[in-house]
């Protein structure tokens, strides 16, 4: 196998010895080891490939005034901008076939920042004593990460801590031997993004059925907050040549604090490049409202659907409604793509079929109606006489989305 570039990053000031350790069984197994050194205070163990010298210049500052700094938080961003810099550069010049971060807290969350702007398909790996939940959030974000929880702290090299290592080693080496040459994956012509999630699956395999009984190539991500971001994140790297948003509903639930909160920019991507959008209404009229909820007091007087001993489910109010229409218009607005939204008649997903409690079609209404009043007169809405998982609203879906695609490839 021929040789890859795998970069380490570490501090070696203070985790030199782990650092060195990685590097040794990465070179044993026959590949280079790019060490780059996040160093903010004593001298490091060994020279770096990277220097904290060159890593503070191109985040803008000498590592004079880092090290002889008090301000902990400005010097990791340096730091980090540096990392981004320099990490950046080996990536254009087909130097990056692997990642991995090793150290603490602050290493963790700095290796992060620097693996989110690397190509979907480069192997990432971050090996850290504190895999705390309260950080796992951050460090994955919407990445093709791997986390290695050490369980032992980076002091010294007892064999717990070697065992882990080595295996860290392996596990990237092995990554890397597997992946594409420098993350570089190629999808073919008519790869097309959808989403769904468990209460709108149906909805999302007819999807995927008909789509590829066309001839399309289906990418179907789970709009829970993180894969559909996710999604957006390679709709912007070009990956895909349109989208079905079966559950969109990641918008709303950022508004309003939701489990499925899905950041300030859901649903700007696919606009941006300009590919074709059809939209369906996935559950965005439901909220979650059981145990773990943020601020759930303010449902509990609301009829809610209870899923399971975690999970509960109620919907959103008139003004929510309108308010999140109003937010959804404002993104679609600025597509420069064809955009279409659909609309079943009879519910917008498992949960609210009629006979549920939370089967509210004049309310769904409202949301329409708002939509209707903010978008665009170029943007169409249509209205399908089912509920959002039959089958004829899967086939509306993929007959509309075809229509679209074929207009936007006879225009290129």
């Amino acid at each position: 196998m021929k040789a890859k570039n795998i970069v380490v990053l570490g501090t070696l000031d203070t985790k030199g010895e782990q650092v060195l350790f990685l590097k040794n069984r990465i070179s044993e197994r026959g590949h280079r080891a790019i060490v780059v050194d996040l160093s903010m205070g004593e001298a490091p163990l060994f020279q770096a490939d990277i220097t904290p010298q060159e890593i503070a210049e191109a985040g803008g500052k000498s590592l004079q005034e880092i090290t002889g700094s008090k301000d902990r938080a400005m010097a990791t961003r340096v730091m980090e901008a540096g990392a981004i810099k320099k990490i950046a550069e080996l990536s254009s010049e087909k130097k990056v076939d692997g990642i991995i971060a090793a150290g603490g807290a602050t290493m963790a969350l700095i290796g992060a920042h620097v693996m989110e702007r690397l190509p979907f398909g480069v192997p990432k790996i971050i090996v850290c004593p504190a895999a705390m939940p309260a950080y796992i959030n951050l460090w994955f974000g919407t990445m093709d990460v791997a986390i290695m929880q050490s369980i032992v702290e980076f002091a010294g090299l007892n064999d717990l801590l070697k065992d882990v290592l080595a295996r860290a080693a392996g596990a990237i080496c092995g990554m890397a031997g597997e992946a594409s040459p420098s993350g570089a994956i190629k999808v073919s012509r008519g790869s097309i993004a959808i989403t769904q999630f468990g209460f709108t699956d149906n909805c999302g395999k007819y999807v995927r059925q008909y789509l590829e009984e066309r001839g399309y190539v289906v990418y179907p991500f789970h709009a829970q907050g993180i894969s559909d971001r996710a999604m957006d994140n390679l709709i912007d790297q070009g990956y895909f040549d349109g989208v079905i948003e079966t559950a969109p509903a990641g918008v709303i639930e950022e508004i309003f604090e939701g489990h499925r909160a899905a950041g300030p920019k859901r649903l700007e991507a696919a606009g941006k490049r300009g590919i074709p959008q059809v939209i369906a209404p996935g559950s965005v009229n439901l909220t979650g409202c059981g145990i773990t909820r943020k601020h759930r007091e303010r449902y509990m007087n609301r009829r809610i659907l209870k899923i399971d001993e975690i999970r509960s489910m109620t919907r959103f109010n008139d003004e929510e409604l309108r308010i999140g229409a109003k937010a959804y218009a404002e993104k679609l607005n600025q597509a420069t793509g064809h955009v279409s939204l659909l609309f079943p008649l009879r519910g917008w997903s498992s949960l609210d079929r009629e006979g549920s409690i939370l089967h509210n079609p004049e309310q769904d209404r409202l949301f329409v109606e708002e939509l209707r009043r903010s978008l665009k007169p170029e943007i169409e809405i249509v209205e399908v006489d089912c509920h959002l998982e039959d089958p004829q609203f899967g086939l509306a879906l993929v007959d509309k989305f075809d229509t679209l695609y074929k207009s936007a490839n006879a225009v290129r």
